[in-house]
């Protein structure tokens, strides 16, 4: 059974032993590596707002700790409204990674998922997510409504097994920045 409290937007499924994601910070402590990986993030963030493009990147790291690729945000530059770094990654993983090593492998975001990414990350089978801003945090920062649901409610309901981190307050400001300057 899946459980949610809107006061800090946790997710859990007990019975499959999924991590959760908060408001408060993430449930899973984050290594240096995490902050490194969410850090390059944020810089590919910073890139696609310089470019005219809102402001989100990512990056997909193999279970070995290697980068795989990385991608920014560029719907308004390619007028392609599934232009999100995650969808592109996720696309790249299925191409070029086995099921065996996409599971191994950690999807790191500037924001938390949309719905289509979240799909998309659940599809690929990648096995980790690890988001500085969540969506909520982002609605709240922007007055834009938002999705409502976290990416983790969209993965656990996907049956997928996939660990949800997020957000990180130590890129709270750094992220909100982004989106407030335009």
């Amino acid at each position: 059974m899946n459980t949610t409290d809107p006061e800090d937007e946790r997710t859990t499924d007990p019975a499959a032993g999924r991590a959760t994601a908060s408001t408060d910070g993430p449930t899973t402590p984050l290594t240096a590596d995490d902050r490194r990986w969410l850090a390059r993030c944020v810089e590919l963030a910073a890139t696609a707002r310089d470019a005219g493009d809102d402001p989100f990147g990512s990056v997909l790291v193999d279970g070995t700790g290697a980068m795989v690729a990385d991608a920014r945000n560029t719907v308004a530059t390619d007028r392609d409204v599934t232009a999100h770094p995650e969808l592109k990654l996720a696309r790249l993983a299925s191409r070029q990674l086995t099921p065996d090593q996409r599971a191994a492998a950690t999807m790191y975001t500037s924001g938390e998922h949309c719905p289509m990414c979240a799909a998309a990350h659940a599809y690929a089978g990648i096995g980790r997510l690890v988001f500085a801003l969540s969506g909520a945090q982002l609605a709240e920062a922007t007055g834009q409504p938002g999705w409502g649901l976290t990416a983790a409610d969209l993965l656990v309901r996907s049956g997928r097994d996939v660990e949800v981190v997020g957000p990180d307050p130590a890129f709270h400001d750094e992220v909100v920045a982004l989106h407030l300057c335009g």
